[in-house]
């Protein structure tokens, strides 16, 4: 049977007891619904309540919820078991709590999520064969300062961390020492950069901690800078934290307009980059800005034109599908926006040192 996480909104005369009142009550009358509800998570701060709840689908959980105290889910969505435990750290009650008559829970789901991505370069497309037991050596390195900081690695690949952190303050250590790391001598020759943003596990979207998992990866692909925070990371860090990263070098820390714009600017670009109609001029419409105000703002967080911006975001698309070798170079060139094989393959070339068909076979 799958399972399902749903979030309550409350207001702020709820507190922990009767978030737990209001569990007891559904699972008084769960076997009616053909549900079984597994744990919760209440934040008083931000008053939300998560329930991850076993269901024939969702509408039991909104039909249990109504007829056990009339709080029906804001948000519903389902998910994987191992998913939420990685990023949440537990699947049922607390043991602390699992002996106790109302079972009170005040263990907020709230999280800070890293991404770690290894940037692609040209020195490294000039040597594909770049040491295994370096690149070893150095994730041994990242896991080890995140275990020390109860880090919970979610996702690893060649390129790739998510980690999700209960501490904010220990994911902002976590990432000046990883930072730290990437400058000792025999890790000079890789390049890591690092995304921080926090958030709660649902929202709209279809999958857990989906909109802080896409700022984190957003601002970490297209901020230039070695670790790149969140406003929300920033102000939750506090005043210790926030010197600490304004006196290191290569850290930026993001305003929340310059977030929402980033925010609205890549939902539009991942919905339409693919499309080789698609105009520098198209980018003005999901902001509202002027085709200067665009220029400038854009500019000024990335360092690059929006030309140049969309080319190398298809670039980035394209090296990927060329990992995968899921096509030929014509086929890739066109799937990726490009006009013509042949631009795209001196665009290729120019960016990252290798042609894209001398590329596939070292791959393949």
């Amino acid at each position: 049977m799958p399972i399902y996480m749903d979030r309550h909104d409350v207001s702020e005369s709820v507190t922990a007891e009767h978030v737990a009142q209001l569990h007891k009550e559904d699972l008084k009358i769960q076997d009616t619904f053909g549900c079984r509800g597994l744990t919760y998570w209440f934040d008083d701060r931000r008053k939300t309540a998560f329930c991850l709840v076993e269901a024939p689908n969702e509408q039991a959980i909104r039909d249990m919820h109504d007829k056990a105290h009339g709080q029906i889910p804001h948000s519903i969505i389902e998910v994987d078991a191992g998913i939420v435990e990685s990023f949440l750290g537990r699947i049922e009650d607390p043991k602390k709590n699992q002996d106790s008559t109302l079972n009170s829970i005040d263990d907020p789901a709230f999280r800070t999520i890293m991404v770690i991505a290894k940037e692609s370069s040209r020195s490294e497309y000039s040597n594909v064969h770049q040491s295994t037991d370096l690149l070893t050596a150095y994730f041994e390195a990242i896991h080890y300062v995140l275990k020390t900081n109860d880090g919970r690695v979610v996702k690893e690949t060649k390129d790739l961390f998510i980690v999700s952190f209960k501490s904010v303050s220990k994911a902002v250590k976590a990432s000046l020492e990883i930072k730290s790391k990437s400058h000792e001598s025999q890790f000079d020759t890789i390049s890591l950069k690092i995304g921080l943003s926090a958030g709660v596990p649902v929202t709209e979207k279809k999958s857990i901690f989906e909109d802080t998992i896409n700022l984190a990866e957003r601002i970490c692909a297209i901020i230039p800078g070695e670790i790149i925070v969140s406003a929300e990371v920033a102000d939750l860090s506090g005043s210790d934290n926030l010197n600490t990263f304004s006196k290191a070098q290569n850290i930026v820390i993001l305003k929340p307009d310059e977030e929402h714009f980033i925010t609205q600017l890549m939902d539009f670009i991942d919905s339409t980059w693919g499309d080789s109609t698609l105009k520098v001029d198209d980018f003005s419409k999901p902001s509202g800005l002027s085709k200067s105000q665009l220029y400038r703002k854009l500019k000024i967080l990335t360092g690059k034109s929006p030309n140049t911006f969309l080319k190398d975001y298809r670039l980035k698309k394209a090296l990927a599908l060329l990992n995968k070798n899921t096509g030929n170079v014509s086929e890739i060139a066109f799937e990726t926006g490009f006009t013509s094989p042949s631009y795209f393959s001196k665009c290729f070339h120019k960016k990252y040192g290798h042609s894209p068909s001398e590329y596939i076979p070292a791959n393949a």
